[in-house]
């Protein structure tokens, strides 16, 4: 498109600095006019080619910034996962300060599958079996405390049940012995005190 434009440029400058006085003016006048055009078009191309230009500038830019934009979130994601391996890395978990039975109680007491000899050569696999055993043993010895306490809760329901009863039979027990004595109390009060026996004189023979 330059050599177009220097072409219409040339063309218009020899126009112009030609010796016209020997053409037709309508002749040049027609020249000059479709060079102007051709001018015109040419600027209007450039300017359109501007356009897109700064428009695919626009759009690249763009892209770059998306690009720049991802690249600092995934740099700052990749800090964020450095970071929380790091913790993960220094965190101190809670089994470590759980009770657990010993090994040789473990051997002992857990199911064979769960000590098997892999497992025992199996340090990681090893802690988790002795974690679930641990947890299992709890929760069974749990259930239990719970079966305890309720018997535990039954037996003194009863035995409640058996005191407020014997409770209750001493209640009547003493209203009977207290009713006995008011009843013999008033007999006393009706019946006449007998009087002394008086000892007979045997008669004389």
């Amino acid at each position: 498109m330059a050599d177009s434009e220097d072409q219409a440029i040339k063309h218009f400058q020899e126009l112009v600095s030609s010796d016209l006085t020997a053409v037709d003016p309508t002749s040049i006048q027609i020249r000059a006019s479709a060079l102007v055009a051709r001018l015109k078009a040419l600027n209007r191309n450039a300017n359109a080619a501007t356009r897109a230009s700064k428009q695919a500038t626009t759009e690249a830019r763009h892209d770059m910034d998306q690009t720049h934009l991802g690249l600092q979130n995934l740099l700052y994601e990749k800090r964020h996962l450095e970071r929380e391996i790091d913790k993960c890395r220094q965190f101190a978990s809670i089994y470590q300060d759980v009770p657990l039975y010993s090994l040789s109680e473990f051997r002992a007491l857990a199911p064979p599958e769960a000590r098997s000899d892999d497992v025992l050569q199996n340090v990681h696999q090893l802690m988790l079996n002795r974690l679930s055993f641990e947890l299992v043993e709890r929760q069974r010895l749990d259930q239990k405390r719970k079966e305890l306490t309720a018997q535990k809760e039954e037996l003194l329901k009863h035995s409640k049940l058996k005191l407020a009863t014997v409770e209750s039979v001493k209640t009547q027990i003493e209203s009977l012995m207290k009713a006995a004595a008011d009843i013999q109390k008033r007999v006393d009060e009706l019946v006449p005190a007998l009087p002394p026996s008086t000892a007979t004189t045997p008669a004389p023979s």
